[in-house]
């Protein structure tokens, strides 16, 4: 799927979805496209920027031990 892109010099271009990533980390686009609008570097939040992927809350995935009581 290819996006739409805003390169420095203000020029437009779609480029297949595996490559944003890569324009984004080498400072080269100032903008792109997303479903809901443009997203601005800088100003929107990004994906993978500024949050830890880490999840740093309890385990809750694990089903608890159940204890019964007769």
């Amino acid at each position: 799927m290819a996006i739409l892109v805003q390169y420095r010099d203000e020029t437009f271009d779609a480029v297949p979805n595996k490559v944003l990533d890569d324009l984004i980390a080498a400072d080269k686009i100032i903008a792109f496209r997303r479903s809901s609008g443009w997203a601005e570097i800088g100003r929107d939040p990004i994906r993978g920027q500024g949050t830890s992927r880490e999840y740093e809350g309890p385990e809750r995935r694990i089903a608890p031990a159940v204890i019964f009581a007769f």
